[in-house]
């Protein structure tokens, strides 16, 4: 069996809970009588915003580096991102040593692309109408040397992100159902994986924008498949397709996916404001958007949630949310009129 042929495993999921001992944050189960009342079922937030810098991304990244011999570590690192993992990579870079460039889209939260610059990595930013990311990050390699490590598909990220699961399923461990945020699907990838090895009557829900369905898409084409790139308030989630190598295990482990606007993720981030008192950012309520929109099924058992991040600052976030709420009242002007 070639590299190119051999899927993440269990095994490989509990070598990266080893690497992060220690360094990463083992991050709390969170629970609220009020949020179970309105889902009608006992949920289990998994809250990543407390891990360092600010999501679930830093166990990837880690995991990744200091996975590097120490060759490629002197010769540093390469990635582009959104903003999560590129502040991710960019500190684990800066704790193991290692220089870090990260390719940003211009448009990212401006709190991100100075979290990065803050955590000492490089950062070149592109039109992401436009651009290829991937590929700009190519050329960097190319021309200055350094090992790429993607934000999804790269077998040692997609393990590190399966400690988000294996944590949960040890502090939870009777879980009927886990609900995880979906961009390319390393994190899904990841965390399906150790919830099928742990608990195989376990159902994983994946939850996506519904104005971007890339993995359902796929997982009813067979293969991975893009869909045109859709602003939403979901930043962090706009990835157009999935990895080859996280649709590879997504397409086995992945139950079901659901899709959610805008609007039910912005409203999920003031629903844990409210009834659990934690921030996090659109895209990392989208489980629990999810949840609340789709969760009939669901009724009366108990569901792991991962809330995914929370890198947005609330004046940003105050203007996205005033920009949807506009765009929903121009359209219901609209349709009035007809």
């Amino acid at each position: 069996m070639t590299a190119a042929d051999r899927v993440v495993g269990i095994d490989d999921v509990r070598v990266a809970a080893g690497r992060l001992s220690g360094v990463a944050i083992r991050t709390p189960v969170m629970r609220s009588d009020l949020l179970d009342e309105l889902c009608g079922c006992r949920v289990h937030l998994k809250a990543e915003m407390f891990q360092r810098t600010g999501s679930f991304k830093f166990r990837g990244a880690y995991n990744a580096v200091v996975s590097l011999t120490p060759e490629q570590q002197a010769a540093g690192v390469v990635t582009y991102s959104s903003g999560n993992h590129g502040q991710a990579l960019a500190c684990a870079a800066t704790l193991l040593g290692v220089a870090a460039t990260v390719v940003m889209p211009a448009d990212a939260p401006t709190m991100k692309v100075d979290a990065v610059r803050r955590l000492g990595a490089e950062v070149v930013t592109y039109d992401r109408t436009s651009a290829d990311r991937a590929g700009i990050a190519q050329q960097i390699v190319a021309e200055r040397g350094g090992t790429l490590i993607p934000p999804y598909d790269h077998d040692d990220v997609i393990a590190g992100q399966g400690t988000v699961a294996l944590e949960l399923l040890e502090q939870v461990p009777g879980l009927d159902a886990l609900m995880v945020p979906v961009g390319g699907g390393g994190l899904i990838a990841g965390c399906a994986t150790a919830a099928k090895a742990l608990a195989p009557g376990i159902e994983v829900i994946g939850v996506e924008p519904a104005a971007m369905p890339r993995l359902a898409r796929s997982l009813d084409a067979g293969r991975p498949v893009g869909v045109p790139f859709v602003p939403t308030v979901a930043d962090a989630l706009q990835t157009v397709a999935p990895g080859e190598r996280t649709f590879t295990i997504n397409a086995r482990l992945v139950d079901t996916m659901v899709g959610v606007a805008d609007v039910a993720m912005v409203d999920a981030v003031v629903i844990l404001s409210d009834l659990v008192k934690v921030a996090c950012e659109p895209s990392g309520a989208a489980a629990l958007a999810g949840l609340l929109t789709s969760g009939a099924p669901l009724q009366g058992l108990d569901v792991g949630v991962v809330l995914s991040g929370a890198n947005l600052g609330l004046v940003d976030f105050v203007a996205r949310r005033q920009q949807l709420l506009d765009a929903t009242a121009a359209r219901s002007s609209s349709m009035g009129r007809t």
